[in-house]
């Protein structure tokens, strides 16, 4: 390797290396914040911290990656353009298309190391996180309660004033209060001296209360609106209360839906999608079948003598020949086999448009794998040429930059694949949309920069008036 191509490299590197172990501690700071309910006031050991926010941390790398890049070649070619490097090569013979071409190779090789890292770390990493979740919540259910605040499980909301035992099962002047089944208001209310949290491995949570007292309101069927209702109360020595586990932290259902997608490989989701789209289309199959039945056939029912009717395909003769009293009756079963036939085809509907949005986040779940290598090169493509121009390196302008790109290039890639989702557009093309729309400004700047086409940016109209500001109030203290 030449002496230039080193120090090129070496320099992007030491670049990536610091932007990227930067962004990734703030992401997952992103993720404490998202996570605290999970760990904060739950008497987590720090093990379990540690390789809660571990597991956690594979699914940043498509969020950190790209950008880490794209800054990374902002601030580095700026850099060596604002310090004369490049004009220092250009008169040694040495284009810029000749210096982007070592990055060029690193940038594929990290390109394929992406790859395999979101085809093969990032849904192991998913299983596992899923897998910990649960075990904590059912290994040591006293967790999802904490001492001196209410929790909420579902429609009941509970708070302890003190924990004690080894995983804080026992619990100290409990308060439930149980809502409604709409879950507005409360229907009952139990307040208990101690109480005893069991559980095994289903997603039944047993809870033994202990010297308490049991209160339910009553609604006034005759005086509904009356402020002042009645109330049932009853003393217990002993109550068992079971809850459902599955309901402890219901923040987590979505996240397990999308988790479930992305806990699939390549090989895993083509299969996936093949099964799913096979079962699509014997529903759609069947219920076509089923929701076609002639009228005719139902028509048999009202005739006695069914041979008298020769043609049961042409309706109109079919309902001539019947007598008016079940003309009527045809009518309202014509009417009624009508109405059915119209109920069930939108719930049958509403059912397919689900399976539709389940294969679509398959079919984009698979296309990031390739969306995050490509976006590798996305970003350098745009980040190279576009610090050559600008001639501007540091953390100043380089930062704005890449980050107004990456909004955009995230913005588009959200909306894309929501839409995609939605069955508005091809979940393929929903998945590369961001790449689609910011390629023809990376071939544009790169065109530009390694034809070196005098694009030059000059910031120096918006700068100079804030330095005679700075310059002219400075001199107004002295």
């Amino acid at each position: 390797m030449k002496i230039l191509d080193r120090y090129i490299l070496t320099s992007f590197l030491q670049t990536l290396t610091t932007v990227f172990v930067i962004l990734f501690f703030i992401f997952i700071l992103q993720g404490i914040w998202l996570f605290i309910a999970d760990l904060a006031g739950k008497d987590l050991n720090l093990w379990i911290i540690i390789k809660f926010l571990l597991l956690y941390s594979p699914r940043m790398i498509p969020l950190v990656l790209p950008l880490s890049v794209l800054l990374a070649s902002i601030m580095t070619f700026g850099s060596f353009a604002e310090n004369y490097e490049f004009a220092a090569m250009k008169s040694a013979g040495i284009s810029l298309k000749r210096t982007i071409k070592p990055l060029s190779i690193f940038i594929f090789f990290l390109a394929i190391i992406s790859f395999w890292f979101a085809n093969n770390i990032i849904p192991k990493s998913e299983f596992e996180f899923i897998k910990l979740r649960r075990e904590i919540v059912q290994t040591k259910p006293a967790m999802a309660i904490a001492e001196g605040q209410f929790s909420q499980i579902g429609n009941t909301n509970i708070k302890v004033e003190k924990k004690s035992g080894e995983n804080g099962e026992i619990l100290h002047n409990v308060t439930i209060h149980i809502k409604n089944s709409n879950g507005v208001g409360n229907k009952s209310y139990i307040k208990a001296k101690d109480g005893l949290l069991t559980s095994t491995n289903t997603n039944i949570l047993s809870l033994d209360l202990f010297d308490g007292n049991y209160y339910e309101d009553v609604t006034n069927i005759r005086k509904p609106n009356n402020p002042n209702q009645p109330f049932i109360k009853s003393y217990f020595e002993k109550n068992r209360i079971n809850i459902d586990i599955s309901k402890l932290n219901e923040n987590t259902s979505n996240d397990e839906e999308v988790s479930s997608t992305t806990m699939l490989n390549i090989n895993e989701l083509n299969y996936t999608i093949d099964s799913l789209n096979i079962a699509l289309n014997k529903e759609i199959l069947s219920y076509s079948e089923t929701a076609t039945i002639p009228l005719q056939v139902k028509l048999i029912t009202f005739e006695k003598d069914s041979t008298r009717i020769k043609d049961y395909n042409n309706l109109e003769a079919v309902f001539n020949h019947f007598s008016a009293d079940d003309q009527n009756r045809v009518m309202n079963l014509a009417v009624n086999v009508f109405e059915n036939n119209t109920s069930n085809t939108g719930l049958k509907k509403l059912y397919l448009d689900e399976q539709r949005k389940n294969i679509n986040s398959h079919w984009i779940i698979l296309n990031e794998k390739f969306v995050i290598a490509a976006s590798c090169f996305l970003m350098f493509f745009i980040g190279a040429p576009l610090g050559a121009i600008i001639r501007k390196g540091g953390i100043g302008l380089p930062i704005i930059f890449a980050i107004l790109i990456f909004i955009i290039y995230h913005f588009i890639n959200t909306f894309g694949k929501k839409v995609a989702q939605e069955d508005g557009m091809n979940p393929i093309f929903g998945a590369w949309l961001a790449t689609l729309v910011l390629l023809p400004l990376a071939i544009f700047l790169t065109y530009r920069a390694t034809n070196d086409m005098n694009v030059t940016i000059d910031f120096d109209w918006l700068i100079n008036p804030i330095k005679k500001l700075f310059v002219k109030k400075k001199k107004q203290t002295t």
